[in-house]
């Protein structure tokens, strides 16, 4: 048995692990590359591995630094099977064909520099019918707990990670000759206590377990308290007659978002009647399939479905998918909550309404989110005076809170509760994170004196 590494470190974000098992390869997961650098030439190189020879890929969930390349895979030979949840499949189809329309515009714009400057032109790197040919690949969608036999030898089980909906870690246990073993992929985990998906399960007991790391360096805030800022944020917006801006990431932060708000409504902390506007087709797609999978919900999300509420329904909601309803928004003086993507205002219909309020002195800015340096996001909360929007620059006059506690990935503390005290493998790989995440936990397994390893992209690894 033998593993190679396919993903990224340090600053950039896109997980892809490649198996060998006998005759049998198996990928756990295959990432978009994401962060800074020269990412467009990463993620267009090749993979390390022959596509073609892929047996099964095992998708751990549905963000694009897990499943962002899947098409490019399929593109350059892969006809294995796709194995992950039916919640997660939903929403990567969701995800592949967006990013496959936002590959497309990019190579547009990037080719009409090349014209001008006699180059050659771009293809982007892979097309809708890329996607379509991937979605053709999924086959079996296991139930959480569920173990599936994948061929003689080799079987897998899914269980719940608490990160996004479907989202799972899996445990592989593979026979190679008189050799077996468990092998634990964490993918990533999230947070107890989110108010729409489950716990992340405990992991089980493995001979190695590959984990990762993003948040292992600290504790995020509670999300109690965090709930609190941001009803007070609004509040204090409403008073000052302005409009709430909340760059918001399409998956699972803008539904948690509308579930906030539902609760603040219903306890009457909030205007009954408050227009709130989802301006982000994706984000209301995906709150549609999450009506769908009750089956990843915690208790209290499926306990209000069978009393008849819709966790994500406001009295005044206003889901916004055609261009010209998001800006006919901008009209709106004050008194409205609007969630745009994308999150870290690097582009999408937030970038609009941030352009027509950030200059308002009675408006606010609602970041609920991670934002990485360089981009708007992170420009406004480092304290910009102006920044540049559609080439014009804009005064930063509104009033700006950053609140965290709402990731959807799990932190020091809850890494380790994932992790479990008595485990005891052969080796822990630490993965998916900056070198401090992966420092964190790797303080921990030396105080265990427990073997570990950081692995670097292309590294081979006997198992």
């Amino acid at each position: 048995m033998e593993i190679s590494f396919h993903g990224a470190a340090g600053g950039v974000t896109g997980s892809c692990h490649h198996l060998q098992i006998g005759k049998r390869q198996i990928l756990i997961d295959c990432g978009l590359f994401q962060g800074e650098g020269d990412i467009a030439r990463e993620n267009a190189a090749a993979f390390g591995f022959d596509p073609a020879a892929i047996d099964f890929l095992l998708l751990t969930h549905a963000h694009l630094d897990h499943c962002g390349r899947i098409p490019l895979l399929v593109k350059r030979g892969f006809r294995g099977e796709i194995l992950c949840t039916a919640a997660t499949r939903d929403l990567t189809r969701l995800v592949l064909l967006d990013a496959a329309g936002l590959a497309a515009e990019e190579a547009r714009r990037a080719n009409r520099r090349s014209k001008r400057q006699g180059e050659e032109e771009k293809e982007a790197l892979y097309d809708i019918q890329d996607v379509l040919d991937t979605m053709e690949r999924f086959g079996r969608l296991p139930d959480y707990g569920q173990a599936l036999e994948l061929c003689e030898g080799i079987q897998a089980t899914f269980d719940d990670a608490g990160h996004i909906l479907g989202s799972a870690w899996i445990l592989l246990e593979a026979q190679e000759g008189p050799i077996r073993k468990r092998l634990l992929f964490s993918g990533d985990l999230g947070n107890g206590n989110k108010p729409i998906v489950k716990d992340p399960r405990p992991a089980p007991k493995a001979d190695m377990i590959l984990m990762e790391c993003t948040y292992g360096d600290r504790l995020h805030k509670p999300l109690g308290p965090s709930v609190e800022e941001l009803r007070d944020a609004l509040l204090d917006t409403l008073q000052r007659g302005g409009n709430a801006i909340i760059p918001t990431f399409a998956l699972e932060r803008a539904q948690d978002l509308l579930y906030f708000f539902r609760e603040m409504i219903e306890k009457e902390e909030l205007p009954r009647h408050l227009p709130v506007f989802l301006d982000s087709p994706m984000a209301i797609s995906a709150t549609e399939i999450f009506r769908r999978h009750r089956e990843c919900m915690n208790l209290e999300s499926v306990a209000l479905f069978q009393q008849g509420i819709d966790p994500f329904a406001l009295p005044n909601l206003h889901f916004t998918r055609e261009t010209s309803e998001s800006m006919q928004i901008n009209q709106i003086q004050g008194g409205a909550i609007i969630l745009a993507g994308s999150g870290m205002a690097s582009g999408g219909r937030v970038t609009h309404h941030l352009k027509h309020n950030l200059w308002r002195a009675d408006s606010s800015v609602i970041f609920v989110g991670y934002a990485a340096q360089g981009t708007l996001a992170r420009r406004i909360i480092d304290g910009a005076k102006t920044v540049r929007i559609f080439g014009e620059e804009i005064q930063v006059r509104a009033r700006i809170f950053t609140i965290g506690g709402f990731s959807a990935h799990a932190d020091h503390d809850e890494l380790l509760r994932w992790y479990g005290a008595e485990q005891r493998p052969a080796l822990t790989f630490l993965v998916h994170g900056e070198d401090r995440g992966r420092e964190g936990i790797a303080a921990v397994l030396r105080q265990r004196a427990l073997p570990y390893h950081t692995p670097v992209i292309g590294e081979r690894y006997s198992l």
